[in-house]
């Protein structure tokens, strides 16, 4: 596989970069991620991961676009308001980026579809805005052994984590009980400053990347805190626990010897 001369072109300002490569892009290339809602975090998440030339891409959301998102959703603008926000940001990826699949999943991700819509992902970027929801994706992404990226926001403060499955800890290490319902006020009583989720979707974007390039290190068993009012990042330490439901049972792969990727 190379890259085109219009690859080169448009991917040419990374590809210079000393920590990239033609392979480390070729790579990106040949993946398939998903990304679990298109909304503050998704759409940055999302459109950073087609900018970037990743090869396939899958969005999951049954939600329509709302007045009320536009301050923190930027796929989505203005005349957007009724649409479906998996079609739409189908669309908006779609023109910035032509040379990438996206493929739109106008559903609820939920214990009778989960399995079928993440089959088959390189790596998941969990986008979703309940716990339920990011508890599922853990689980299942463990039961196939997807890489999976997990954040949060609200207010002016986010988390993001990488997860490794049979490798880093996974979702319910770090967070074994999940908080009772209506414990945590949601997004639409709490609030979030858009930029909050512009500043974790991209983040989620670049360990996205870092898991399914090898460039980079991800963040397994660390979880990164930010806090916007400050603008104050903390890592925190974490580990996979040996009575985790998810992840107890799978078997750490043996390491990979390390490639070193030619460069264009």
């Amino acid at each position: 596989m190379t890259l085109t001369d219009a690859e080169l072109e448009r991917y040419s300002r990374q590809l210079v970069m000393p920590e990239w490569s033609g392979a480390a892009q070729e790579r990106l290339r040949s993946a398939r991620a998903m990304v679990i809602g298109a909304g503050a975090l998704g759409c940055p998440a999302a459109t950073y991961l087609v900018a970037a030339g990743i090869g396939r891409i899958g969005v999951v959301d049954d939600d329509e676009v709302e007045l009320s998102n536009l301050h923190r959703q930027p796929l989505h603008l203005t005349p957007d308001v009724g649409a479906r926000k998996a079609e739409n940001a189908m669309v908006k990826l779609g023109f910035l980026n032509p040379e990438v699949v996206v493929e739109p999943f106008p559903a609820r991700l939920e214990d009778l579809n989960a399995e079928a819509l993440l089959t088959g992902a390189d790596v998941v970027v969990d986008c979703s805005d309940s716990f339920a929801t990011r508890y599922l994706v853990n689980d299942t992404c463990c039961s196939l052994g997807i890489p999976l990226v997990e954040a949060g926001v609200l207010g002016l403060f986010g988390l993001v984590l990488s997860i490794r499955p049979g490798e880093s800890a996974c979702y319910r290490c770090a967070f074994p009980v999940e908080p009772p319902a209506g414990s945590v006020p949601s997004c639409r009583e709490a609030g979030v400053l858009g930029a909050i989720g512009g500043v974790l979707g991209s983040l989620q974007a670049l360990e996205a990347i870092k898991l399914l390039t090898g460039v980079g290190e991800p963040l397994c068993d660390r979880v990164l805190q930010f806090e916007g009012a400050t603008a104050a990042p903390t890592v925190i330490a974490t580990r996979r626990r040996a009575d985790c439901p998810a992840c107890c049972d799978l078997v750490r792969p043996a390491p990979a010897a390390a490639a070193t990727p030619e460069r264009v």
